[in-house]
């Protein structure tokens, strides 16, 4: 029951948006009470925070994949990080836009939760750039901090454009993003 409430929660909070949506909504979209509502969260905005936790954590755990990954070079891990986030907002579809869209919902202590787990995956971004610069794949006279908030600001804004059926893949998304990346940083 609490996946059902949480799963239509997602639907609505992106149909609707988290401050018009209701806890009566939710529990009137699965035809439960609020006591059910009440028995697994205690306020909705607990309920924005485990969204934001679980999405953020299995996002992560990707990454990471992709990051121990010794068989590939720092432009393939760079392009599978960018892929992850196109696909992965095709996979999650609402779940990507509550993400992204909600997080000014989230009070002080909820985000003193996910702001640190959403640092790390800008902070791997940089640490896979950084050691790309050291080894010499990667131009030594770019800023790895600029350049990773510019990839973090084109993959998180793909979820307003990106269309999972639309004319482009997720693969030639991201290989487009990725060579725009590249001619910028790329040695030689």
């Amino acid at each position: 029951m609490k996946e059902k409430l949480t799963d239509h929660a997602i639907r609505l909070f992106d149909e609707k948006g988290f401050t018009v949506t209701s806890i009566q909504d939710i529990v009137e979209s699965i035809g439960v009470t609020k006591g059910t509502f009440y028995y697994y969260y205690s306020s909705k905005e607990e309920l924005l925070r485990e969204i934001h936790i679980r999405y953020i954590n299995e996002l992560l755990s990707k990454q990471e994949s992709i990051l121990k990954d010794d068989g590939k070079s720092y432009r393939e891990k760079l392009f599978d990080i960018v892929h992850l986030s196109i696909v992965d907002i095709k996979e999650q579809g609402s779940s990507a836009k509550v993400f992204f869209r909600e997080i000014r919902h989230l009070s002080q202590e909820s985000l003193e939760i996910i702001e640190p787990k959403r640092d790390m995956y800008r902070y791997n971004i940089e640490a896979l750039l950084d050691d790309g610069k050291r080894k010499g794949d990667f131009r030594k006279d770019f800023d790895v901090s600029i350049v990773t908030f510019g990839i973090l600001g084109m993959m998180n804004w793909s979820y307003q454009w990106y269309k999972p059926d639309g004319s482009k893949s997720g693969r030639e998304i991201a290989g487009t993003f990725v060579e725009m990346i590249l001619r910028g940083i790329e040695e030689g």
